[in-house]
């Protein structure tokens, strides 16, 4: 199992409930256990929990980074 923090940037100038939009859709996706709105470089935080590497690289480019308003991510992974 591989378990991963993804840090998540969206876009400058948004507003509240959109953010709060983004951070459902993010919650819905099979794998993300927990979203965290944060103050910072970072807007949101989500937990993910899946079973492989390849599982997680296509979480994060095939549907986190598609959601509207998601400028960019960076992830950090546990093993």
């Amino acid at each position: 199992m591989v378990m991963a923090f993804v840090l998540i940037r969206v876009g400058a100038g948004e507003h509240l409930s959109f953010m709060k939009s983004v951070k459902e859709e993010i919650a819905k996706i099979k794998g993300v256990k927990k979203v965290y709105a944060v103050f910072g470089r970072y807007d949101l935080l989500a937990l993910l929990e899946v079973p492989t590497l390849e599982e997680l690289s296509a979480t994060i480019t095939d549907k986190i980074r598609a959601i509207e308003g998601v400028q960019s991510t960076e992830s950090l992974i546990g093993l």
